[in-house]
């Protein structure tokens, strides 16, 4: 449940006593006109405004308080402690973690807090054609697409081993051992314990325990290439700053999103996201060596892939000065069951998360958009954007990246997965796009159901972009339903039908 302090209420009253101060005014000073009866005469509507689609007070003033409650009841919540096994692997986008020992710990901090972590924020310039300066409440699938894209683009743009120096240390987690009844362990060998002390549960207090671990951690890079590294972290942050010129920011995806009949305040699917990010990317020229592709029907046409990345192909006159492959994210949006996940995934779900070649899922739990990058045992390993922060101003130089990275790891059980997701992969060259090809294809045939997940084909799918997943398209996208539950497929309601509040 999340806790609401005083001063946060004091905001919201605040909120609605300026507004409510400001529309006296507004009344007191317009010239009223009365008609014989001495009642008011109607008001002649303002044409040019109901044109342009500009929001009118009424709205203006919904909108507020609705950005004032969401603030409040996404920048207060109560932490707790999310336990880890010793004795099981924690696998991070790849990458495997056994926590028994300092470095092993040490390594999956690493891994974890330096991904980029995005998040609600509120105070930022407002968004065209509508009165919002924040995304509370409903940008949360923007927010996890856009974490998957960072996580891309870190793979793409830095070095495999990159990690951040400066990742604080974790907090809110306990790392036990599920002891045998004997009390005694076998060998007889003690496990250490690295259980982190809490972190409490206001802002304030949170940034004050980080501050105090500082001296603990690695000190800032020194060499030149850790340097250039560490330049390019901050490049990628900035292009998901929250100003509209931003290439990835929730200006620009809310823009290309209008394609879909989507709007600022809407709800947005895995599905819909995919192809936003697909439009961002291309009509952006920051990165010019990548390319992102959008399975169509749960299918992945491997000459589409070919032809989007070979750049060779798209050339009358060859240009030396051009990559001969573009590097290239795939994007699948599936489903993995009808009304709820169907457990004959998990286990195919987990094998994806195992390859290095996987950025992670775009999903949640129902009404609740999370990004996975992991698991431990029947557990998901996710980065929540649920917490509203004050905006960065990331055309400063010398911006903090503390709010940009999470030091608090979350879990959740696999069977509160929904099943409308879409899941993320990059290969940077053609072997490497064969080598995913063959990669995924083993890790999809480890489903116990009939069909996979998705499949890899020769040949190429019919062209169709974003303007096929608009908020008007009634069909849902394909899916298997668990045995013995396809009768119930009919009133299921469109994948990308996500109610986040």
């Amino acid at each position: 449940m999340n806790s609401v302090s005083p001063t946060a209420a004091q905001y919201i009253a605040g909120v609605m006593q300026d507004d409510l101060v400001d529309g006296r005014r507004q009344q007191q000073h317009t010239p009223e006109r009365q008609g014989g009866l001495g009642l008011r005469a109607p008001q002649t509507p303002d044409v040019s405004r109901e044109g342009a689609g500009e929001p009118d007070e009424m709205d203006k003033l919904k909108a507020k308080l609705m950005s004032a409650w969401n603030n409040v009841k996404y920048g207060w919540s109560v932490k707790s402690k999310t336990s880890f096994n010793k004795m099981s692997p924690v696998t991070v986008l790849g990458n495997s973690y056994l926590l028994n020992s300092e470095d092993e710990v040490e390594r999956f901090r690493l891994a974890f807090v330096s991904r980029i972590w995005l998040t609600y924020r509120r105070e930022f310039p407002q968004l065209e054609g509508s009165t919002w300066t924040t995304d509370c409440g409903w940008g949360c699938m923007l927010r996890s697409g856009q974490m998957l894209l960072a996580q891309g683009l870190l793979v793409h743009l830095m070095p495999r081993d990159w990690s951040w120096p400066d990742a604080q240390q974790l907090t809110d987690v306990d790392f036990e051992v599920f002891r045998p009844r004997s009390p005694a362990r076998a060998g007889g060998v003690p496990i250490p314990s690295f259980s982190s002390s809490r972190a409490s549960n206001t802002p304030e207090n949170s940034l004050s325990g980080n501050q105090a671990s500082k001296p603990s951690q690695k000190k800032r890079p020194e060499s030149a290439k850790d340097r250039q590294a560490e330049l390019t972290h901050q490049k990628v942050v900035t292009w998901f700053g929250d100003q509209p010129p931003a290439p990835f920011g929730v200006h620009q995806l809310v823009d290309i999103g209008k394609g879909s009949g989507k709007k600022a305040g809407d709800w947005y699917g895995p599905s819909i996201v995919a192809h936003i990010l697909r439009k961002a990317v291309a009509r952006n020229p920051v990165v010019p060596n990548l390319a992102i592709y959008v399975a169509q029907d749960c299918t992945v046409y491997k000459e589409d892939v070919v032809r989007l990345c070979d750049s060779s192909l798209n050339q009358t006159v060859p240009d030396p000065s051009s990559h001969p492959w573009k590097s290239v994210i795939i994007l699948v949006p599936v489903r993995l069951g009808g009304e709820a996940l169907n457990p004959s995934y998990i286990e195919c779900v987990k094998n994806i998360l195992k390859l290095d070649c996987c950025i992670g899922i775009i999903g949640g739990k129902p009404k609740h958009s999370l990004y996975f990058i992991g698991f431990q045992d029947e557990q998901l390993l996710y980065l929540d954007p649920h917490f509203c922060q004050a905006v960065v101003d990331v055309t400063h130089g010398n911006f903090s990246l503390e709010s940009f990275h999470c030091n608090s790891p979350k879990k959740m059980p696999f069977n509160r997965m929904d099943p409308s997701c879409t899941i993320g992969f990059y290969a940077k060259n053609k072997k490497d796009f064969e080598s995913l090809c063959s990669a995924v294809s083993m890790a999809l045939s480890s489903s116990k159901e009939k069909y996979p997940i998705f499949t890899f084909v020769d040949g190429q799918g019919q062209d169709y972009g974003l303007e096929g997943h608009s908020s008007n398209h009634t069909q849902p996208a394909p899916h298997i339903l668990p045995p013995g539950k396809l009768g119930r497929s009919s009133t299921r309601r469109s994948s990308d039908e996500f109610v986040f509040l």
